[in-house]
C-alpha cells in the first residue's frame, strides 16, 4: 500500500514528505473501509518509506503487538473516533444534537437559569452569587460591608442527567459490504464511542457485531472489523449446526439478529442503571437464529427465524430495555426488511426507521440522545 501525493511541478516547489498525521489519516480511512488487512500492508510501506512509518510510531498512533503485527494504539483509536465524530457533526444541522438533557429538576450537573432558595444538602457549586448578595443587601437595608446569612443563599436549579447503558448491534453480514453500508455504520459507531468518552463518561457503551453468531467487539476489534465474506451461494439454504461442535468452515455471513439481541440483553442485565437501550443497525431480515444449543442458518428468510427474533425482542422489552432499529435501504426489494423492523418495534414498543447510509448517522445519534430516559434523582 504505497502512499503518495501528486501535484503539478513548476520547478520552484520544495519537496516535503507527508506528515505523520496526514499519512495516519489515510491509513485510518483505508482501515475504516477494509478492516485490519490494511495494517498487514504497513510492512510494505515501511520498506518504501521507513521514515514515515517511524514518525507515526513515534507519535504513538501505531505499534507492533507481541506477534510482530502492526496495530493501532489506544491513542490512535481515540484519534480516529474524534475524527469520525467531527465529520458526523459537521454533516448534522446546527443544534440538532445536544447533551442528554431532561425536563426533570433535581440534583444534577447542568445549571439552569432558574434560581431557588438554598436547602440544606444542596451543592454550593451551584450558588447564584448575584442573587445571594442582592438578598443580603436588601435584608440589611443597604450599605457595606454586606454580611451573608443562610437565608440569603440562592442556588441555580439543575437538571438531572441520567446514566445510561447502551449496546449497539452492528450487522456484519456479507451484504453490508455493498454501497458503503458497513463503512458508514462503523464510522457512526466510532463517533458514538468518541462522544460517550468525552461527554458522557458515566455511561456504558458496548458494541456487538452480529453475523451467523454474535460477539462483543472491543474498540480495537471494531476498528479492525469488516463484513463477513459470503461463502455460500445456494438459492436455498437450511443448515442446523451444533454450537458446541461448530465446523471450522461454518458460514459466517448470515444475519443473526436473534443472537445479537440475546447477547445485548445479557450484557445490559449486568448494568446497575435503570436506563438501558439497544440500537440495531441492519440491512437485512434475519437469516439465522438459535434453538437451544443449535444454530440454524436459513435462506431465504423464514418465518420461524423471524418469530424467534421477535420473541427475543419481547424479552428485551420486558426487561425494560428500549430497542431502536434502523434498516439500511439501498435497493428496491427491501419491503420485507421494512416490515420486519416495524414489527420488531411493535412487539418491543420501541422505535423503527428505514434510511440510506447518508441518513444513518443523524438518526442513530438522535436515537441515542432520546433513548437516555430521564428520571428524577432520589
Amino acid at each position: 500500500m504505497a502512499l503518495f501525493e501528486y501535484a503539478k511541478w513548476d520547478g520552484s516547489q520544495q519537496f516535503l514528505p507527508q506528515s505523520a498525521d496526514k499519512v495516519f489519516e489515510q491509513i485510518s480511512e483505508y482501515l475504516m473501509q477494509f478492516g485490519d488487512r490494511v495494517l498487514d500492508s504497513l510492512d510494505e510501506v515501511e520498506d518504501e518509506s521507513p521514515e514515515i512509518v517511524k514518525l507515526i510510531q513515534q507519535e504513538g498512533l501505531i505499534e507492533k503487538d507481541s506477534d510482530g503485527r502492526w496495530v493501532v494504539t489506544p491513542r490512535g483509536a481515540r484519534r480516529i473516533q474524534d475524527r469520525a465524530l467531527e465529520d458526523l457533526f459537521q454533516s448534522f444541522r446546527r443544534d440538532a444534537l445536544g447533551k442528554h438533557d431532561t425536563a426533570d429538576k433535581g440534583a444534577g450537573t447542568i445549571a439552569l437559569e432558574d434560581v431557588r432558595p438554598y436547602v440544606y444538602g444542596d451543592s454550593l457549586a451551584h450558588l447564584n452569587l448575584h442573587e445571594t448578595i442582592k438578598n443580603a443587601y436588601l435584608r440589611q437595608g443597604g450599605g457595606v460591608p454586606i454580611r451573608l446569612s443562610s437565608e440569603d443563599y440562592m442556588v441555580h436549579e439543575t437538571e438531572y442527567q441520567s446514566r445510561c447503558a447502551t449496546v449497539v448491534l452492528i450487522d456484519m453480514s456479507g451484504s453490508m459490504n455493498r454501497y458503503g453500508k458497513y463503512y458508514t455504520t462503523k464510522k457512526v459507531a466510532l463517533a458514538l464511542q468518541g462522544m460517550v468518552r468525552s461527554r458522557y463518561p458515566q455511561d456504558s457503551l458496548q458494541m456487538v457485531g452480529f453475523y451467523s453468531l454474535a460477539s462483543v467487539m472491543t474498540e480495537r476489534e471494531l476498528l479492525n472489523s469488516a463484513p463477513k465474506p459470503v461463502s455460500m451461494f445456494d438459492s436455498r439454504i437450511h443448515l442446523r449446526l451444533d454450537l458446541d461442535n461448530l465446523p471450522r468452515n461454518t458460514p459466517q455471513h448470515f444475519t443473526n439478529i436473534h443472537a445479537g439481541l440475546r447477547l445485548a440483553r445479557s450484557l445490559l442485565g449486568r448494568q446497575p442503571t435503570a436506563n438501558k437501550q439497544i440500537i440495531v443497525i441492519t440491512d437485512g431480515e434475519p437469516t439465522a437464529h438459535l434453538e437451544g444449543r443449535e444454530l440454524l442458518l436459513v435462506y431465504p428468510p423464514a418465518e420461524k427465524t423471524a418469530n424467534h427474533t421477535l420473541a427475543e425482542a419481547r424479552k428485551c422489552a420486558a426487561a425494560g430495555i428500549r430497542i431502536s432499529s434502523f434498516a439500511l435501504i439501498e435497493d428496491y426489494f427491501y419491503l420485507g426488511l421494512v416490515n420486519f423492523v416495524e414489527e420488531m418495534a411493535r412487539v418491543s414498543r420501541g422505535v423503527a426507521a428505514y434510511c440510506s447510509t447518508d441518513e444513518i448517522g443523524n438518526l442513530v445519534f438522535q436515537s441515542f440522545v432520546g433513548g437516555r430516559h430521564t428520571r428524577r434523582q432520589a
